[in-house]
């Protein structure tokens, strides 16, 4: 599967993003366990942020409960991390990821989100 990250770019402290992440595959297949987003800051690793389940279930990295939504449409493939009142320390590469039931993990690029004044 290929997934396209898109949405990313410069915005101030307090600020909104909406990130979009289109698969080559459906995202509402039987095989698929959850559709994700992780997060990667410079010099750290890479965290997780967000998931969605085929069936709709969300979980939440603490440090971005109350200001990050997942959400997706299966009729677009497409999953969306909307994120609100963003922070300084929410700046990083955001990656779209998938994973399988039959354990296929697929990465696609990050899109840079920075959060600075």
């Amino acid at each position: 599967v290929q997934l396209q990250a898109s949405g990313g770019g410069l915005v101030q402290p307090g600020g909104s993003l909406r990130l979009s992440c289109v698969a080559s595959r459906s995202i509402f297949a039987d095989d698929i366990m959850f559709m994700a987003w992780y997060r990667q800051a410079q010099g750290k690793t890479r965290e997780l942020v967000a998931t969605i389940t085929r069936g709709g279930s969300r979980n939440y990295a603490n440090s971005v409960k109350g200001r990050f939504t997942i959400d997706k449409d299966n009729a677009k493939n497409t999953v969306y991390l909307q994120m609100n009142n963003l922070k300084p320390e929410d700046t990083a590469d955001y990656y779209c990821n998938q994973r399988t039931f039959g354990g296929e993990n697929s990465w696609g690029e990050g899109t840079l989100v920075t959060v600075s004044s």
